[in-house]
């Protein structure tokens, strides 16, 4: 890529931004409206856990595989690619007839948005070579969850109340089409300068893995044991044969050696357990301001901002911090935050009184304010910018991966504990197991962000950095088995 001018430098992010805004958005707007899908569509717990995880669970399936494309065949190219068929999508989204083909397209969207948040952190990788200045550039990006997070609801109360939830679909293709114009315009071609060659049975492997176990979960409340066990011996199978495949394979779908870096594992599994903890908050939080306080989609939208807007502020002051100080402080931060939100929903029923409501909210939007950031800069710092679409997109898989089976995992337990009762009567008691889960995700953001980001994680990580560009490594490894 050819250094770009300051200006164009911030041109490129924005456009990058807007990506992620339609991605990010699409997910806040659809929470607020899952209690007006609910009655239209007939659905279930299940059917509104569907209709989020069939997005989030296509997305993580197919990240590492845009990754690694758009290393091989251009990042414009398959960014492009990427705002087309997530635009379509939507469009099909606001025409479905019930809650099948809704899920259906919902996973056309995902096709597109699989192709663009890690390569546009690619591109932003690739454009913003020094350290302080991509750190600063990656807390803008972070700031735009936030912003997603506050207009989010916002905006889709607005939609639901006044025209229906079909077009909260609608506000993606003004933006998508946008940001194609700019794209087609701005940003520059790039590439790794060395193709990486196509992994088809680690993707499928993949696929499978992540597929069986999401449907495992979220159908474990209403389906015997019997016909869950299949799902789950296929999702250990998967796994078993994806560490084992990959790591022979020369050029793999999931370099295995990335996670000999403390640092970059430990922001994957952070990034599991943050956004897994995003995933189950947003579920339980709209599930109960509509169906339990009978809150409209906008009032409950005014209310889910005290989370929303210290999501926004804090995650720009993340980003200095990361580019002053490293990724400890901000994740260390985020995992106190979000575990005392947790335990206040958990052991003293937040949700039962405005204050301590408020005060959840508020607690955990610092905490997700400060987690994005460093997660990312993590991931893609100290790994060789050939391989940063790869590393990127591990980075996103982990995101999807922990809003999948957040809401997976909370909803499951929600329905389990609600059975054939109404939300009114019994949610708060169903929903304790989950805000317990979420208080342990927290934990695990703490404990993690502390432990993977001392001199001896370093150390790894310069040392699987090493390896990835020694090209002889993977072949020795490859051949020795």
């Amino acid at each position: 890529m050819p250094e770009l001018s300051p200006r164009r430098r911030m041109l490129v992010l924005a456009i990058c931004c807007m990506s992620l805004l339609i991605v990010s958005l699409d997910n806040t707007v659809l929470n607020v409206a899952l209690p007006s899908m609910q009655q239209d569509l007939h659905a279930g717990t299940s059917g509104l856990q569907w209709t989020i995880d069939a997005y989030t669970l296509v997305l993580a399936s197919l990240l590492m595989l845009a990754g690694s494309t758009a290393d091989r065949i251009g990042r414009k190219r398959v960014f492009m690619a990427g705002l087309v068929v997530f635009t379509i999508g939507s469009v099909l989204c606001s025409l479905a007839p019930n809650l099948q083909a809704l899920v259906a397209f919902r996973m056309v969207q995902a096709v597109g948005g699989s192709m663009l948040n890690p390569v546009a952190m690619s591109i932003i990788t690739n454009t913003f070579t020094d350290p302080r200045e991509r750190a600063r550039a990656i807390g803008v990006w972070g700031a735009v969850v936030g912003i997603s997070m506050a207009a989010g609801p916002l905006v889709g109360g607005l939609l639901v109340d006044s025209v229906g939830w079909r077009s909260i679909f609608w506000i993606n293709l003004p933006v998508g089409l946008a940001a194609l114009l700019l794209t087609l315009r701005f940003v520059p071609e790039s590439r790794a300068p060395r193709a990486r060659r196509p992994d088809p049975v680690g993707q499928v492997l993949v696929i499978a893995l992540f597929g069986s176990l999401t449907y495992a979960i979220i159908e474990a409340p209403s389906t015997p044991f019997t016909s869950i066990a299949p799902l789950v011996v296929v999702a250990l199978a998967a796994l078993a044969g994806l560490l084992r495949y990959e790591s022979r394979r020369a050029e793999p779908l999931i370099d295995l050696r990335f996670f000999r870096s403390a640092p970059f594992s430990g922001a994957t599994v952070i990034a599991i357990s943050a956004f897994a903890a995003l995933g189950g908050f947003l579920f339980l939080s709209t599930l109960y301001l509509q169906n339990v306080r009978g809150l409209t989609a906008l009032e409950a939208g005014l209310w889910m901002l005290p989370m929303a807007v210290p999501t926004f502020l804090c995650a720009p002051l993340s980003g200095r911090l990361v580019g002053a100080r490293g990724p400890r402080l901000p994740l260390l931060i985020a995992g106190c935050a979000m575990t005392a939100s947790g335990v206040l929903f958990a052991a003293f029923e937040a949700e039962t009184s405005n204050v301590t409501l408020f005060a959840g909210y508020v607690l955990f939007g610092i905490g997700f304010g400060f987690v994005n950031a460093p997660i990312t800069n993590t991931a893609v710092s100290g790994m060789p910018r050939a391989q940063a679409g790869v590393a990127a997109a591990v980075a996103s898989t982990s995101r999807q991966l922990g809003q999948t089976l957040g809401v997976a995992v909370v909803g499951a337990v929600l329905a389990s504990g609600v059975g054939s009762s109404s939300y009114r009567d019994t949610f708060v008691s169903a929903a304790r197991p989950g805000w317990w889960i979420l208080a342990v995700c927290g934990f695990a953001v703490l404990a993690l962000g502390a432990v993977t980001n001392g001199q001896w994680a370093r150390g790894t990580a310069e040392r699987a950095a090493q390896r990835l560009e020694s090209p002889g490594v993977r072949q020795t490894a490859g051949s020795s088995g």
